[in-house]
Order: C-alpha cells, then structure tokens, then sequence
C-alpha cells in the first residue's frame, strides 16, 4: 500500500493519503524480549482489576503467578506501559510540569445530552510480538467512540489526529475532558479546543474515576477482543479493534443508556437537543 520507493511522494505524504498514521505504517514496536511482552500482558490485566498498585504490589502479584522478577524490572516495564499507581500520577501518560492544567468542570454537572461533553484516554495495546497505544475519544452521555487511533509511541501526533477527527465528523463538544498527560495539556492539543470555543476539563491528579466511561470501554475492549486475538501487526490490530469498535457502538447495548446502543443514544440525543433548539 505504502510504496517507500516512491520517487515523487514521500512516506509521510503517502500515510496522509491513505488517512493512516505513520506510525501505524511502521508497524509495532519492538524491542522486549518474549519474556518481557508476557510479563507486561499480566501487569496489564492486573492493572485493569488493581488500578491503585503500584510497581511493589505488581511486583508480589508477579511473583505468585511464577514469574520471577524484581521491583526494578516492573518499574522499568510500567514505565513503559505507561502505567502508574493512581495515587501517585494519572496512567498511560506522563505530567508536564510547564503545561497549563485546566479545572475539572465536571463536577456535580448534569451530563445528558450528545455532545455536551467529550472525553479522551490512552491505553496499552498487548500484541503477540509488540505493543502499541490506543486513543479513543468518547461521547460521555452516550458512550459512543467517536474516533480513535493506534500509534507505536505517545507522541502528541495520533492523539492530535483522534481529536480532529472527532471534530470533522461529529462537531463539536461545549467541554472536553482529559487527564492531565503531558499529550492533552500540551498547548498543541488544547489550543485546538480553545480556538473552537471549547472549554477544557482536566481530571484531578491522579483521579482515574474523573473519567471513569472511558476506564470501562478499555476494560471491555480487552477482556472481549484484545486478550483474546494475539494481534501479530498493527494492520491487524487495526481492523481487530475497529470491528470492536463498530460493535461496541452499533449493537452493545447498556443498561445505563436504558437498553440503547451508543449509537441510539447519540442520535437520540442529538435529535433532543435539535428540537429544544
């Protein structure tokens, strides 16, 4: 699909095409041993069920499930996965000091209505060989994913991508809410919001429950289609979660929507507020 030899267009060029990521081109990556991309597989599971252990407590559960290894080498792998205790820092994303930090706005606010307020994570995407991270941005009355992207670091770009969109397809929301990673507070991506006329939410440091709907699609999207499809490239990791995706919005009904499917709910909600209008 992408031919690097190509004499007159560049790989860049190429990817922006094809509307892929170039770090989706370049596939996932490498570098840990076997050993170590199973290690991370448990802490990543566990992490799903324990979001408060730290790097000690990981290091015990380890250890009982026979893997032998010592608190530098989960600290390491943690790092690497993004993942920290949530008393100590938000997960999948590191806090830049000379960022602005935002207040959280959501506090007591009735949420009822499509896009009053959208939000956005990162995660950690287990691959049989590698790893790559996925953003999503959710619609928070209707749980509805609105975009999402891979990419094999965390960098600003995919989530840049996520975020535009998101705005090209569905508008826009009144406030938008992240946790503060150096990604979100960057004044690359709210200066997207702020120039739209959206207000910026922030999570409290360290407070995984300030956006808990999109904590529980990642724990859906895995338990139910990353654990059990050993993605070999990013290509099918692609297509394996976007079938996900497509089914978590069109035919997943919840119980907190009163049996509707995002989808439904989103529309729904839309049409609500078009006709108070």
């Amino acid at each position: 699909m992408v031919d690097r030899s190509h004499t007159s267009l560049s790989v860049v060029r190429q990817c922006a095409l094809l509307s892929i990521s170039r770090s989706h081109y370049y596939g996932p990556v490498r570098g840990e041993s076997a050993e170590n991309l199973a290690v991370m597989r448990v802490i990543d599971a566990q992490f799903l069920e324990t979001p408060w252990y730290g790097s000690r407590q990981i290091t015990h559960h380890l250890r009982r499930q026979g893997h032998v290894v010592n608190r530098k080498r989960v600290r390491r792998l943690m790092g690497r996965m993004g993942l920290a205790a949530i008393y100590q820092r938000p997960k999948t994303s590191v806090p830049r000091p000379e960022h602005k930090i935002w207040p959280y706005l959501l506090r007591d606010l009735t949420i009822d209505r499509s896009d009053h307020v959208w939000c956005t994570d990162i995660t950690y995407i287990p691959m049989r060989r590698g790893f790559l991270y996925l953003i999503a941005v959710m619609d928070w009355a209707s749980r509805k994913v609105l975009a999402w992207k891979l990419s094999n670091s965390m960098d600003i770009n995919f989530c840049l991508e996520a975020l535009q969109a998101a705005m090209a397809r569905h508008g826009k929301p009144e406030i938008f809410n992240t946790d503060q990673g150096g990604q979100f507070t960057s004044p690359k991506f709210t200066g997207i919001l702020t120039d739209a006329g959206i207000k910026v939410s922030m999570d409290g440091r360290g407070r995984w429950m300030d956006n808990v709907f999109i904590e529980r699609l990642w724990r859906s999207l895995k338990y139910e289609c990353v654990y059990l499809h050993a993605f070999e490239t990013g290509s099918e990791a692609r297509a394996g979660i976007g079938r996900w995706i497509d089914y978590y919005n069109t035919q997943r009904s919840h119980s907190a929507l009163g049996g509707q499917t995002p989808d439904e709910a989103y529309r729904r909600g839309a049409e609500r507020l078009c006709l108070a209008a």
